[in-house]
This record gives structure tokens, C-alpha cells and sequence, in this order.
């Protein structure tokens, strides 16, 4: 069976590209498509692929630019051929699914999200102080178009996977369709190597992610500001000028982007992890809990799916005040926590449940036909 892999970009490793690292493994013999293609920036396996690219390659810094070519991204990935494939999974955040399948043959969508730039995470990075004021203009008179072409290029799907019953409802909600959960693979073997002892020896507390509007480290670093209680920071991104810009608090560290093989140490060597975003899945909190370290996470998203009141804490509103009212409720809380819990609920988001769970989903896909 031939069969074609359609990935939004590949520019960085990320979640996204993990689930095509994974879907790469099942499909050894696929072709992968994408929009654009940094040599070097992505695992290996997905390399090693056939990689096919789109006019927009050709463009100058298109590496760093991409993000900005955002409305003509549907025409884009619509331009692109398909031919003599049987089966087209697409991976999908942005315009993947929009792809155009070839005659006969079925089309599966994993969905990371919605276009979530253009429906309810707009103010999030549109808003006043988001954008400049061009870019805001130009935002809001592209947005009824985008979210119609995003509601409906998911026509050419046949089968809708998402990645937590969090996008099911979005999904639900924006595109009036209905979507099957299946949980995206996590790489958890080098955090779960460790043994459950001698954790939570630096005493700090850990945000670990990209600096992206979403992920509200604002509202961590205003808590602490008013905690008697070390944050160490690692990460880096879009809003690192903002967040970095000045001296910071004594009781705050920022660590910048380190080592993969740093992070399993970062993670027990904390008191807990403090995750301020509403994520469409979230792996960090899985990170934490396999490291056998508890989670202090606003409940809303998917963290609602991967954190348990076992193996941590949610707060209600996405505020400072809220978070720091956790951060103390957390102290009483501390003493009954057990590693071993939190390591058992990381567990469940395997690799092998992902691929098991995938192929099901094509079999009754094909059987179809």
C-alpha cells in the first residue's frame, strides 16, 4: 500500500513531530509532504523519508518567516499533488488536513488542534500588546475567512483522530464533527529509567516550555514574585525580550533552553511543576510525573486528562493570585503524595498504545473501502 504522510512543517522538534516520528515507524516506506523542510532540524526517522516540499521552499529565510505567510497557507497546501497514493494521514495543527487526497484513496487526520491562532486562542496572540497594530489589522480581516476554510477543508477527511478529549469538543464545537481520542506517543523511557528516590532535592519550582503568548509564564513569574519560594525557568521563544528584560526577582531563575539529557535531572531535583498554560495535550506534565514529581497545573485543557488529583494540583483561574493561592494549598498537600503514582499515570500515554491505537483506526478506515 502506498502511502503519504502530511505534516504542516518541519522546522523543530516538537509534539507535532514527535507523533510523525512515530507515524514514520508504523509507515517505513511512506512519502512524507510538507509545507516547508529544515535539513537537520527534525529526528532522524523522519528524514530519512522521501521528503516533498512546497513552492514556498524556494523563498528566502521561509525558515524563519513561515508563521508569516498564514493566509495563503489553505492555497498553499491545496496547490500540492497527491498522485497514486492509497492512503493519506495527514498530521495536522494548521493546514495539513486541508490537503487534497487523490482519486480513491482515504484520508485519516491526527488534529493537534484547530487553527487555534484564529479561534479561540486569537486574543492570545492578536490582542492588544500580542501584535503590533498592522499585524493586528491584518489578523482580524483574514479571521472569518481562515476559520471557514478551516471548518470546512476537513470535508476531504474521512476519518477525524484528535489528540485529547479536550480538541474533541473544539473540534466539536468549531467544526461540528465528531473525532475519536487517541492519545499522542510520549518518550518517557529516559524519565522513567530513574529510580523514585531522593527527589525534589533542590527545592525549587519548576516552569519549564517555549515563551509563546499561550503559555502564560506572566502569570508564574507574578506569582512568585509575591512567594517566598525559589522558580527556576527553562525555556526560550517569542516573548523572551518581555520576560527576561530586567533584572529578575532574587527567588527567580531563568535557565534558558538546556540539554535533552539535562532535563531528567531539572525535573527530580525539583519540588513540583508549576504548568500555567491551557494546552491541547501537553507532554511536559507526563515529563514531570514519569520523573515521579507532582504537578501544579491550571485546570483547564488537557492537563485535566494527564495530571489526577493523586498526582497533583489544578487552579481555576488563569491569574497570579490563583496560582500562588495553589502554591500554598500545595504545602498541605505535599506530605501524601507517593512518586510511584505519579510515574503509574505517566505510563499510560506509551508509545505502543499510540501506534496500537492508530492502526485499529486505519484498518476500519480501509475495511471501508
Amino acid at each position: 500500500m502506498k502511502v503519504a504522510l502530511v505534516h504542516d512543517w518541519l522546522v523543530t522538534q516538537r509534539g507535532g513531530e514527535h507523533v510523525l516520528e512515530a507515524l514514520c515507524e508504523l509507515f517505513p516506506r511512506a512519502d512524507i509532504h510538507t509545507l516547508v523542510h529544515r535539513p537537520g532540524a527534525v529526528h532522524p526517522r523522519i528524514e530519512s523519508h522521501p521528503i516533498h516540499t512546497s513552492l514556498l521552499q524556494r523563498v528566502p529565510r521561509i525558515h524563519e518567516l513561515y508563521r508569516h505567510f498564514l493566509p495563503v497557507l489553505p492555497q498553499v497546501i491545496e496547490s500540492m499533488r497527491l498522485t497514486d497514493y492509497e492512503l493519506v494521514i495527514s498530521s495536522s495543527h494548521c493546514v495539513a488536513k486541508g490537503i487534497r487526497k487523490p482519486p480513491g484513496a482515504k484520508h485519516l487526520s491526527y488534529v493537534h488542534a484547530p487553527m487555534r491562532y484564529m479561534w479561540d486562542l486569537f486574543d492570545d496572540y492578536f490582542g492588544p500588546g500580542r501584535a503590533s497594530a498592522p499585524v493586528r489589522v491584518a489578523a482580524h480581516a483574514v479571521r472569518p475567512w481562515l476559520q471557514k476554510w478551516d471548518r470546512e477543508s476537513t470535508a476531504g477527511v474521512d476519518r477525524l483522530l484528535v489528540n485529547s478529549q479536550h480538541i474533541a469538543g473544539k473540534v466539536r464545537r468549531f467544526w461540528g464533527r465528531e473525532a475519536k481520542v487517541v492519545y499522542p506517543p510520549v518518550a518517557l523511557e529516559r524519565f522513567c529509567r530513574h529510580p523514585l528516590t531522593g527527589l525534589g532535592q533542590g527545592g525549587y519550582y519548576l516552569w519549564l516550555g517555549a515563551f509563546a503568548p499561550y503559555k502564560r509564564l506572566d502569570i508564574a513569574l507574578e506569582a512568585f514574585r509575591h512567594l517566598d519560594a525559589p522558580l527556576w525557568v527553562v525555556g526560550t521563544g517569542q516573548e523572551a525580550a518581555r520576560h527576561t528584560s530586567g533584572p529578575p526577582p532574587a527567588n527567580i531563575r531563568f535557565l534558558g533552553s538546556v540539554a535533552d539529557e539535562a532535563l531528567p535531572g531539572l525535573y527530580r531535583d525539583a519540588r513540583a511543576l508549576v504548568f500555567t498554560a491551557e494546552e491541547d495535550f501537553g507532554i511536559v506534565p507526563l515529563e514531570a510525573q514519569a520523573c515521579g514529581r507532582p504537578v501544579i497545573a491550571y485546570g483547564r485543557g488537557g492537563a485535566l486528562e494527564t495530571v489526577n488529583p493523586r498526582t497533583g494540583l489544578f487552579f481555576d483561574a488563569q491569574t497570579p493570585e490563583a496560582l500562588a493561592d495553589a502554591v500554598r494549598r500545595f504545602e498541605a498537600w505535599e506530605p501524601g503524595f507517593q512518586p510511584s503514582d505519579a510515574r503509574s499515570q505517566a505510563e499510560r500515554f506509551s508509545r505502543a498504545a499510540f501506534q496500537r491505537a492508530v492502526m485499529a483506526e486505519v484498518d476500519a478506515l480501509l475495511s471501508k473501502a
